[in-house]
Parts: structure tokens; sequence; C-alpha cells
């Protein structure tokens, strides 16, 4: 699978801002920040970010391309596909990357909400992260 045609929304650049947020490589595309933000991060494969919270806005993860995850906080991870869409709602630790063996793009949709942050935490525990398929 090509990155540059991975989806019909362009990869962007290396999400060095964001890398030490991740495991492996990420890409990110800002569509747009006005109103709402939207960007296409797209995921190199095993590529995951760290378990992280989105305080008072939450989340919209729209699947554009690829195999990956999405898992919450004591819960088990789910597989994500292109169509799938995942909300998740503020307060809610979770994180989503990659298959171990596929690239992975979503559409990252911030909900907006007056005082909203985003709050970074370890990363995924990789013998955990292993044993997905």
């Amino acid at each position: 699978m090509d990155k540059n045609n991975l989806s019909v929304f362009p990869v962007g650049e290396k999400n060095d801002a964001f890398s030490k947020y991740f495991v492996g490589q990420s890409y990110l595309n800002m569509l747009t920040s006005e109103g709402v933000a939207i960007g296409n991060v797209t995921f190199e494969p095993g590529c995951r970010n760290n378990w992280h919270i989105h305080h008072k806005g939450g989340q919209i993860l729209l699947v554009t391309a690829g195999r990956g995850y999405y898992q919450e906080w004591g819960k088990p991870a789910q597989e994500l596909n292109p169509g799938d869409v995942v909300n998740i709602p503020p307060e809610v630790k979770h994180w989503h990357g990659a298959a171990p063996n596929s690239w992975f793009a979503h559409l990252a949709v911030e909900v907006p909400a007056e005082g909203a942050s985003n709050e970074w935490l370890e990363p995924v525990d990789s013998e955990e992260y292993n044993k997905l398929k």
C-alpha cells in the first residue's frame, strides 16, 4: 500500500510536532482549522499514538483507509476499517493507530468546546499491542 495513494486526502508532512506522543511514524495534513479542526492523520504500519484524553470537547474519527485499532482504557481494542466512525466522548482515556501490518488513515475531528485541551499520557504497552492481529 503506497502512502501517497492511500486516501483521497493528501498525506501531508511527517508529524514531527507530535512525534513524542507516537510510537512509529505518523503524517498530518490539517484540512481545516476554521470552526472545526479536521486533520488527515496517516499512520505507517505499527504506528500508534500514546494514551490520551480530550478534555471538554472530545473527538470523532472517520476512518478513510487501511486497518487500525481504537481502544478505551479498561476495554478491549476494536479493529477499525474504512467507513468506521468512532465518537470519543470528552474525558475518555484512549489510543488509536495502525495495525501492525497495515497503513491506516483517519480524519480526526476535534469537537469544539470552550476550554478544550488534550492531555498526552503514557505509550501503549508494546506487549499488549503486539498481541493484536
